[in-house]
């Protein structure tokens, strides 16, 4: 990353201060919010992860963009295994967001929602095992009773992320994220809970051997009724065809902004305006014009425009209509 993509969260906040825009580019230039037709859902936004942001002040930079729900994943195996704490914790960042939020628009930020506030009444949590803690969750009963008490929470509103990574990242035996996927699918059912997917396949696999291992898992143990999100897509339209065809929604981030995504955009073009979502998976992968920066939950809004702004182009559905089915889709998969 160059120089120009790191400025600090002080920093960042102080060009805010200056200008009354909540987002900048590497250079320190404004950019414009774009303008939703809808409010806007990040289903999948880490709040444990950042370097530059805090997560209280992403929480209100989040709702004055428009944000109206976000899921936050959480992971025993990553996150620790103090249920109460965790949710202690969220508790108090959302409580603090409220007094940044007014301290934000005291410096001229303009709210693009009416009701900036009610973001915080709608923040959720997906608690699950990412697949590079698998073999950790099915070799410790902590971790798997932390994971238990974190479903039980009011807040939490699925299984997730869980799935299959076959990348280079992840070093853990793909026999043992299968174990643990099953698992987790198994709990889904029992608490009639959506799951949202993470899936990843080996650099430079055209068979997409994940993708088909994990629809091969999801077919034998049968897809939650409450619902199925294949979170992060970032495949094509015929890598995502089983998933659509098991009824499972399909989430679109930043990666689908980038300039050789066309892939990327083409199956946002194609996805079933039934299970279309819209994600940011901060503090990774910033989309264009903010690539290269630290991601947060606010910047769906240029997510969601890039997904509105595709499907009107191939398909020729409004933008309005997508915005709308963005919306209307994370409150099916989320049950509220």
């Amino acid at each position: 990353m160059s120089k120009k993509h790191r400025l600090s969260g002080e920093e960042l906040l102080a060009l805010t201060r200056e200008d009354g825009f909540l987002f900048h580019d590497g250079k320190g230039q404004p950019v414009e919010l774009p303008r939703a037709a809808a409010p806007l859902a990040d289903t999948h936004g880490h709040l444990t992860h950042f370097h530059k942001y805090n997560a209280p002040m992403a929480l209100a930079r989040a709702a004055l963009a428009g944000v109206g729900l976000l899921g936050v994943p959480v992971d025993p195996t990553d996150d620790g295994a103090d249920p109460t704490g965790l949710l202690a914790r969220l508790d108090a960042w959302c409580d603090e967001a409220h007094g940044l939020i007014d301290t934000l628009v005291s410096w001229g930020v303009k709210p693009a929602g009416s009701h900036p506030h009610e973001l915080l009444e709608h923040v959720y949590l997906w608690a699950g095992t990412h697949p590079y803690g698998a073999q950790e969750y099915n070799e410790s009963e902590q971790f798997q009773q932390t994971l238990t008490e974190l479903l039980a929470s009011p807040r939490t509103v699925g299984v997730g992320e869980i799935g299959l990574d076959y990348g280079p990242y992840n070093k853990t035996d793909p026999e043992e994220q299968k174990r643990a996927f099953a698992t987790h699918l198994r709990l889904a059912h029992e608490l009639h809970l959506p799951v949202e997917l993470h899936i990843r396949d080996a650099d430079g696999d055209e068979a997409a051997a994940a993708h088909v291992d994990a629809a091969q898992i999801l077919e034998r143990e049968g897809v939650p009724a409450a619902g199925c999100d294949l979170h992060c897509y970032t495949s094509n339209p015929q890598v995502m065809r089983p998933f659509v065809e098991l009824g499972c929604y399909v989430a679109f981030g930043g990666a689908a902004t980038f300039s050789r995504s066309e892939d990327i955009r083409q199956a946002a073009a194609e996805c079933p305006a039934s299970l279309i979502l819209s994600e940011t998976d901060s503090p990774y992968m910033a989309p264009v014009p903010l690539r290269g920066m630290e991601c947060e939950p606010a910047m769906v809004a240029f997510n969601a425009s890039l997904i509105a702004d595709t499907r009107e182009q191939a398909a020729g559905i409004p933008r309005e209509q997508t915005y709308q089915a963005l919306w209307q889709n994370a409150h099916h998969l989320f049950h509220v």
